[in-house]
């Protein structure tokens, strides 16, 4: 009978990081906080003998400690956390993809991704994975990006991605083939493609290929425990700093072959861990100066005002959206959902809840439709990809009125101002530039069809211009779910 040899590891991960370093303050309970995951990931550094941490993506975007030092400062403080392997997310691309390749020079820690390309000669961008050896044993980690990078870049021609999942379990496969050897004890994809997309492609993986765990990011679920699909179990822990996933593995190095693997979800709270004094001690340093330059009150609101889900109206989506369409040349202000980033905003508003509710400060542009083309705008935001949250979804200024029934595939009710839209009336609409320049992508209208209409112009250069004056001359906000947007299931 062969012996059995039994190492251990724990594997720890975050992802959609986001800037989320201050920890979070409800009535006294204390949760998350860059200091306190730095504490977390320290102590089981020193208890246990075989520790590897991972980063799922999203590491940048979110506060203005991000922002302000355009992802230096993330760069700084994750230096200092020192994740063994983190892969790319999209917003690592927000400042450019030129200035994410000086900021992976900055980078003390390697980031990893598989299947982000050159086009005009199909090189990778970025190291497509990583073997770390722990205790003795080899895992190799490989990187995979979602398809969301292309839009954020859609002005760097040169700039692409394996955007189907085959293409991508593909990928996976050439990497395991060329790269997995005999010494190779697990594979770990390390995912920022959303949970969906890890189901689907968790179902293609040949398990020849051994692949023994996807750690994922990118849909921010947070999960009580691993899903399994085709063997494969798939972890993700929400968004931010306030959890942190831990896999503690055993492994028969002679049966080549997991034992014995329990996950947790573990929430960072001063219940569970101290704080790192030198992360904090760092962050309090960026921290005052931003206190100094954001802290301002700029605005009050009637009461906290919530944005809960990004596939239904909310009272900040409206407040937005009427905001940006008040004293303006057009119809109808279309909000991203995602541009929205904070569930909850207010009653105290300062410049630095502005900008991190609002970070993607970009111009707006007007362009003009018919009705036959806003309803096939419309038709296709609600197609059924919506409702998991992988695609884009908006928020409508006053007047608009939108009655959908998911069973059917039907606008029961499409109005604006309290009558019916015809197919040959004509409206204007406004978008960030993300969304004018995917606008194919996102509506499934061709943009030379618009552009026909009236060519479409920029009608202000920074969407926080138009937040910030207003908020400034209007206090006591508030907004309310009026039923501009109603799902019938």
């Amino acid at each position: 009978m062969a012996p059995h040899i039994k190492k251990t590891v724990t594997i720890l991960h975050s992802n959609d990081l986001h800037g989320d370093f201050i920890s979070k303050d409800d009535d006294g309970n204390i949760t998350g906080g860059i200091h306190y995951l730095s504490g977390y990931v320290k102590k089981v550094r020193s208890e246990e003998e075989n520790v590897i941490y991972v980063n799922a993506g999203d590491m940048f975007q979110g506060s203005v400690i991000d922002a302000e030092y355009m992802g230096l400062s993330t760069i700084d403080l994750m230096n200092l956390l020192a994740p063994d392997v983190t892969t790319v997310g999209n917003h690592e691309v927000d400042y450019g993809l030129a200035h994410l390749l000086f900021l992976e020079k900055c980078a003390r820690f390697p980031i990893i991704n598989a299947n982000l390309i050159v086009t005009i000669n199909n090189s990778r961008l970025f190291q497509p994975y990583m073997q770390l050896e722990v205790g003795g044993m080899k895992i190799l980690f490989i990187g995979i990006l979602t398809e969301v990078v292309l839009a954020t870049t859609r002005s760097e021609k040169v700039i692409g991605t394996f955007i189907d999942v085959d293409q991508a379990a593909k990928e996976v496969g050439i990497i395991c083939d060329n790269y997995r050897t005999r010494h190779t004890d697990m594979v770990v994809l390390v995912t920022h493609i959303g949970l969906e997309k890890d189901r689907e492609l968790a179902e293609l993986l040949d398990p020849d290929w051994g692949v023994d765990l996807i750690i994922g990011g990118h849909s921010h679920t947070l999960l009580e425990e691993p899903e399994i699909v085709n063997g494969i179990p798939i972890v993700q822990v929400g968004k931010g700093s306030g959890h942190i996933g831990r896999f503690d593995i055993e492994y028969d190095t002679i049966r080549n072959k997991i034992t014995d693997l329990k996950w947790q979800c573990i929430p960072v709270t001063p219940e569970t861990v101290d704080p790192d004094p030198v992360m904090e001690t760092l962050l309090n340093s960026y921290q005052g100066e931003m206190d100094e330059k954001f802290r301002r009150i700029i605005t009050t609101f009637a009461r906290p005002l919530t944005h809960p889900a990004r596939t239904q109206e909310t009272e900040l989506g409206n407040l937005y959206a009427d905001l940006l369409q008040w004293e303006s040349s057009f119809d109808i202000m279309m909000m991203g959902s995602g541009s929205i980033r904070k569930d909850t905003l207010g009653p105290i508003v300062a410049y630095q809840d502005m900008l991190e509710n609002t970070p993607f400060d970009d111009h707006l542009w007007m362009l003009k439709v018919t009705g036959k083309q806003f309803r096939q705008m419309i038709q296709y935001v609600f197609r059924d990809e919506a409702w998991e949250g992988h695609t884009e979804f908006y928020q409508y200024s006053k007047g608009v009125r939108i009655v959908y029934r998911k069973s059917t595939h039907t606008l029961e009710t499409f109005q604006f101002r309290g009558e019916d839209i015809t197919d040959d009336q004509e409206l204007l609409i406004a978008m960030q530039t993300y969304h004018y320049n995917n606008f194919e992508k996102f509506f499934s209208v061709p943009i030379e069809e618009v552009a026909a209409n009236m060519e479409p112009r920029v009608v202000a250069t920074s969407v926080n211009n138009i937040v910030e004056e207003y908020f400034v001359t209007h206090q006591g906000l508030d907004a309310h779910v009026e039923g501009r947007i109603e799902i019938l299931e």
